[in-house]
């Protein structure tokens, strides 16, 4: 308690609750060459359609780690994906190139005004961009307006012919105020006729539209002249996505509060090739009665200016600068008190296809591993199982090297190279010496990596066709799934446990003498059994000296042992290292450990921490030490089944134990 000066009552608590906490075990970590989603980033997906979602659908180059990740969702809801920096760039409103990551690349570029001179950049790098156009209403007029409708009999009659619209002199000014897209509407008493707009021409003496799959004649009272005049028939324009917004933009609230006008937007995304829902011209996402002005606000206090609702909400594309035709110059931002320009100017600004978004180079190793380092300090973000996909032994050492061995808190799980399984028909057996090549051109020994004997052969429902995909998804998955049903120290091998989802067939289905081969490498056979499945049939790690940790289950047991027991252990520290301290800290561990034992993860356990390791000279160098000796509980490998034949005449007891 504090020192008090003059008589007092001093309340105060001190916790003494403090426990081992559980700990994640089933998270995983992929890779790769996505198309879409951003780059650089760490990014949790839970299901293969957000995966879809997010990183775009696999195509010939990104099969491999698209479905590795697929593989292990099918068994777990958690997984870090890493799109790997390619050098891919964006898709941009103005033609040119422009590189924005993710969205902390963008708020960078932004502050520093150095976005570029687009007015629109799709969301992140790749092609998938090329196929966005992004449309604006920018008025009242630009939503609806009236076209023509004469007002005596010399005004300039409207003909159709041949699909067109045509008046007999350009003061009718049709091409200015008409845009490709928009939909005509002409109207009298008695018929109301509608067309798509394909395109405009304008001559000294003439106006021409040429419409969408319009016939060649309109029946107007038999005649194929419209005979606007005579028939007192108007012609209108909408907007065309004027069905997707309830009115027209106008003046919103807070603007007119602070005198201001003129202020609204409606901004619509569209799918204009197809690429991204498979219809061209699908909308994909709208902004509806967005504002130009910076300080505009909604009534629950939420933001209405228009490059911050978008750019917040938006899947598909950021601002980049603001579109002159819309009362802004390209950088300058307007207040709600501003009478803004509702320009009347229904040109191409208002309508603009995204290009040259591109794909990038094929991912060098360097690439690649540059990804995964984005999970390599583990105070960052928590993982628990990452997978190599298609990795080269390159990329493997890195992985199990730089990565789980010195976070010390994950595994990694590897495949064979493509070509070693996949119709490797060298001569036979060439696939057991190839994987086992592979093996060793690792050049390691560590109880953090985990390496299968193959790919899978299954069907990818996004292409219609069928692929191999490495395994070491699938034995992740195996490991998540058994953390859900069991626990970590539980072999994920097996029939109770490994069995492999969503599988063809084998590219590689080792037999009896191969996986011998196959194991004494330290590479768990993957095998199909007649009526028992696919499984995986091996837990080693890639420790290749006897040892209890060369088994996957005793190294996850300790990955946990150590995550929980250091993670209570930092309430330890700036703590007083005498006797109270290291008996709160033998209470919080053996009760941690006595619930492992009771759930069979280990055989036995002691808890030592006390002056025998906390001498004078460790508390003079102000460190404090706990020693935990564990049994823990090991796999069958192997079964030995005796059956022994007796005589009739002969007891039990006088031959048990003889053999």
């Amino acid at each position: 308690m504090p020192f008090q000066v003059s008589p007092g009552v001093n309340v105060s608590e001190i916790d003494l609750t403090t426990i081992v906490p559980a700990v994640s075990t089933s998270i995983g970590v992929v890779a790769g060459r996505f198309h879409w989603g951003p780059m650089s980033k760490r990014v949790l997906v839970n299901n293969e359609d957000v995966l879809a979602s997010n990183f775009g659908k696999p195509d010939n180059n990104n099969y491999q780690e698209w479905f590795t990740a697929a593989s292990f969702l099918s068994y777990s809801n958690q997984l870090y994906v890493g799109r790997v920096d390619n050098n891919a760039n964006n898709a941009t409103s103005s033609g040119n190139d422009a590189r924005i990551l993710n969205d902390d690349d963008y708020e960078a570029k932004d502050a520093a005004a150095n976005l570029g001179a687009h007015n629109w950049i799709a969301k992140y790098p790749g092609e998938l961009g090329n196929s966005l156009k992004v449309a604006v209403c920018q008025s009242a007029n630009t939503w609806e307006s009236l076209l023509y409708r004469p007002t005596n009999q010399t005004d300039p009659v409207l003909t159709f012919t041949a699909g067109q619209l045509e008046a007999n002199t350009a003061t009718a000014n049709l091409a200015s105020r008409v845009s490709a897209g928009d939909y005509l509407y002409l109207a009298n008493s008695t018929v109301k006729i509608d067309f798509q707009v394909a395109s405009i021409t304008s001559t000294a003496n003439e106006s021409r539209i040429i419409l969408e799959t319009a016939p060649t004649t309109i029946d107007l009272g038999g005649t194929s002249s419209l005979g606007i005049a005579a028939n007192n028939a108007s012609l209108v324009r909408r907007w065309e996505y004027y069905d997707w917004f309830d009115g027209a933009p106008g003046t919103s609230a807070y603007a007119e509060s602070r005198g201001g006008s003129g202020d609204e937007l409606h901004v619509v995304v569209v799918d204009e090739d197809g690429d991204i829902s498979g219809i061209k011209n699908t909308v994909v996402e709208r902004f509806p009665f967005v504002s130009r002005a910076f300080d505009a606000r909604r009534e629950d206090g939420e933001t209405q200016y228009y490059k911050s609702a978008i750019n917040n909400q938006s899947n598909w594309i950021w601002w980049g600068q603001h579109d002159t035709t819309l009362g802004l110059t390209a950088q300058q931002a307007a207040p709600a008190t501003t009478t803004f320009v509702n320009s009347s100017d229904l040109g191409d600004t208002t309508r603009t296809s995204l290009s040259n978004g591109t794909t990038g180079n094929t991912p060098t190793e360097g690439q690649i591993t540059d990804a995964y380092d984005l999970f390599a300090n583990g105070e960052e973000v928590d993982v628990s199982i990452i997978m190599g996909a298609d990795a080269t032994a390159t990329v493997a050492q890195h992985l199990i090297q730089n990565i789980a061995e010195v976070r010390k808190d994950c595994i990694v799980t590897l495949s064979p190279e493509s070509a070693d399984v996949v119709n490797n028909s060298t001569f036979s057996g060439s696939e057991v010496a190839d994987v086992v090549a592979f093996r060793n051109a690792l050049n390691l020994s560590s109880s953090y990596g985990t390496m299968d004997s193959g790919w899978k052969y299954m069907y990818d429902k996004y292409n219609d066709v069928y692929r191999y995909v490495p395994l070491n998804g699938d034995v992740a998955g195996t490991m998540a799934r058994t953390d859900n049903l069991r626990d970590p120290w539980y072999s994920p091998a097996g029939y109770n446990r490994g069995n492999i989802r969503n599988i063809v067939r084998l590219a590689y289905n080792p037999p009896k003498p191969q996986r011998d081969e196959l194991y004494r490498a330290g590479v768990n056979p993957v095998v199909t059994f007649p009526g028992q499945g696919t499984v995986l049939f091996g837990d080693k790690t890639l420790l290749n000296r006897p040892s209890a940790f060369d088994r996957i289950n005793v190294r996850r047991l300790f990955i946990v042992l150590e995550k929980a027991i250091s993670n209570a252990a930092r309430f330890s520290l700036f703590e007083f290292n005498d006797a109270f301290t290291r008996a709160q800290f033998r209470n919080l561990v053996e009760p941690f450990l006595r619930d492992v034992q009771g759930r069979r993860g280990i055989f036995d356990f002691r808890v030592v921490c006390d002056e025998t390791n906390n001498t004078p000279e460790v508390i003079d160098r102000n460190e404090f030490i706990g020693d935990i000796y564990i049994k823990p509980a090991r796999s069958i490998n192997f079964i030995q089944l005796n059956f022994v034949a007796v005589r009739t005449g002969v007891a039990f007891e006088e031959v048990v134990g003889q053999f």
